[in-house]
């Protein structure tokens, strides 16, 4: 009889290991699949092996395949709950719980309750909170950590089993996805309600102005007064390694010098690095000191009232700030609280009305080349709104795609998880894209090529 016992609880025990090696693969595999970039399926489908296309396929209907790994991954961690319900109570045995429910009893607060009773909850809690760490141990936390790290890796091993389940589980899958598209539909309704709407308003737009002489620059304005909302400041900003700054232990001499060459009103002041920025330098402010020495300190006329905002603030927000502090400029961070780079009032009713020029602006803000009706030379660093605007295209075309850059280089980096060779080509739908320079650092030109047919 104790060698049955035995048996019984080695098997027990031995299929519990084996279900929580499910578990970990199954949950592993969510990681792995879902955090797979374009880069790595272009690769996969270079790769044209057997596993490879069963990944590819798999991803072709993301929704069953999350619905698949959720369903495998409940069964196989009730089960794990049910056999160690089982392991637990063949380790201690029922007289084990028994003695400690009787003992638990003499307390005050616990004496309304049966031994049974007692007995039951203590065997309950050791099940749950046993089955709740190897659970969330070994079957979420570290197989994640490792999907993670090694997607592709993990993605080719769970191939074939998550093809299988996706076989298995379809009745299921097929009516969770439907429910979810239901449930989608009527929680998202006022997101698809606005979308809805601004397309509207952009076919309104064009139908209404359309027909009159020169309407294009006034589409322009409407549909960017539209989509004004949704700009972030980031979209807008220019960068920290486009800002003429001047350091703050520099002459009077290389002061003038710096504000003579930009043309710029206002200038940041910075100590040793961007990242540490004193100040504002009013150029008006040097006006009635034009005559003073090198050595004059014109570190006093520095404004040490500096407006911070982050990369995320919409401009509309932005917008109104500026309105209501009357400032023209702010450093915009990032996430690790280091400079970005500026934005100014300027910046922002360009989004609007389009390039505001004076006296002092260079003839072409966006550094590019025509090379012909459908061929373009950008500059890496060029904003894709500013890039969208020269080719005349919709500035959302590349939404969808470019995660969180917000130009050309950055577009590049976010399709291909590289820096590319030179003369490297790859396309999204007509529009083709082309590296025609650069170095170990950063993309310095793309080469855009619009399709000769309007692209859906």
């Amino acid at each position: 009889m104790l060698q049955t016992s035995w048996t019984g609880l080695t098997v027990a025990i031995v299929l519990l290991l084996f279900l929580l090696i499910c578990s970990a693969l199954i949950s592993g595999s969510e990681v792995a699949y879902f955090s797979l970039v374009p880069s790595d399926l272009h690769h996969l489908a270079q790769e044209g092996s057997v596993n490879s296309r069963r990944i590819l396929h798999l991803k072709e209907k993301p929704r069953i395949l999350l619905a698949t790994i959720l369903i495998g991954n409940n069964f196989v961690n009730i089960a794990i709950v049910i056999l160690s319900d089982i392991v637990i109570g063949e380790l201690f045995g029922r007289e084990t719980f028994i003695r400690w429910a009787e003992h638990l009893s003499t307390w005050v607060i616990l004496q309304d309750f049966s031994i049974t009773a007692l007995s039951f909850a203590i065997e309950f809690s050791l099940t749950v909170v046993g089955a709740t760490f190897l659970l969330v141990l070994f079957g979420e936390v570290a197989p994640k950590i490792y999907a993670n790290i090694n997607n592709l890796r993990m993605a080719r091993i769970m191939a074939t089993p998550l093809v299988v389940l996706r076989s298995i589980f379809s009745p299921i899958s097929n009516i969770l996805v439907k429910w979810s598209n239901w449930f989608e539909q009527k929680l998202g309704s006022d997101m698809h309600r606005n979308r809805s709407m601004k397309d509207d308003l952009d076919k309104a737009i064009e139908l209404t102005v359309s027909h009159e002489i020169n309407s294009e620059k006034e589409i322009d304005i409407l549909k960017s007064i539209v989509k004004f909302g949704e700009v972030t400041t980031k979209q807008i900003m220019r960068s920290r390694v486009d800002v003429i700054a001047i350091d703050i232990q520099s002459t009077f001499k290389e002061v003038m010098e710096t504000v003579n060459a930009s043309g710029y009103s206002r200038i940041p002041v910075y100590n040793e690095d961007f990242d540490d920025i004193k100040g504002i330098l009013y150029v008006k402010d040097l006006l009635i000191y034009l005559d003073e020495k090198e050595d004059f300190d014109w570190q006093k006329l520095v404004r040490s009232d500096i407006k911070y905002v982050p990369e995320a603030k919409k401009i509309k927000e932005l917008l109104t700030e500026f309105q209501l502090e009357r400032t023209h400029m702010a450093i915009v961070v990032d996430e690790f609280g280091g400079s970005a780079g500026i934005v100014t009032l300027e910046d922002v009713m360009e989004e609007v009305i389009g390039d505001i020029r004076d006296e002092f602006d260079d003839a072409i803000e966006v550094d590019f080349e025509q090379l012909d009706a459908f061929n373009y030379v950008f500059e890496g660093k060029t904003l894709l709104n500013d890039m969208c605007r020269v080719m005349g295209i919709d500035t959302d075309t590349f939404d969808k795609i470019k995660g969180g850059s917000d130009s050309i280089a950055g577009l590049v980096l976010e399709l291909m998880g590289r820096i590319p060779k030179r003369n490297t080509e790859f396309k999204y739908k007509a529009y083709r894209f082309k590296i025609n320079g650069v170095n170990t650092k950063r993309i310095e030109k793309v080469q855009v090529t619009l399709p000769q047919e309007p692209v859906n």
